[in-house]
């Protein structure tokens, strides 16, 4: 079975860390992903936001390497956590379990919303081919559909 996600979007703010009982970290954030599509000759936009969590090492380098506004490739898988509300009722929520982030571009100045033209940038193309190998790795001739 696959469970694989890859998104590349914007932190919508700072990420928050946790030390659970164990003594591990973890560090959550939330990122906001914008799909342009074409209705008839409008352009639309609709923005969708994603809850991501890191653990162990990778929250501990990313607690301390981005914040609100870094663009980010995150990998990672969908989790579902369930429990009961205090009025009984039964909860769901759904977010990725990040398994690598990427940095690809930082924010110039706080309160300058543009991005730094000067900095050097992650080649998009590295990335692209990067998700291609990926899902040509987790290919199984043996699927019966």
């Amino acid at each position: 079975m696959i469970n694989k996600v890859i998104l590349i979007g914007r932190l919508t703010k700072d990420p928050e860390q946790r030390i659970l009982p164990s003594g591990s970290r973890v560090v959550d954030f939330s990122l906001a992903y914008n799909r342009r599509y074409k209705v008839n000759n409008d352009w639309k936009e609709d923005t969708h936001f994603f809850d991501i969590k890191a653990y162990g090492a990778l929250a501990d380098r990313l607690i301390s390497s981005i914040s609100k506004g870094y663009m980010v490739y995150v990998e990672g898988r969908l989790v579902q956590e369930r429990w009961v509300s205090k009025d009984g009722k039964s909860q769901s929520k759904v977010s990725i379990f990040a398994e690598n982030v990427k940095t690809l571009l930082k924010p110039q100045d706080k309160g300058l919303g543009d991005m730094n033209k000067d900095q050097d940038l992650t080649n998009f193309d590295d990335i692209k081919t990067d998700i291609e190998n990926t899902i040509n790795e987790e290919e199984d001739d043996d699927v019966p559909f």
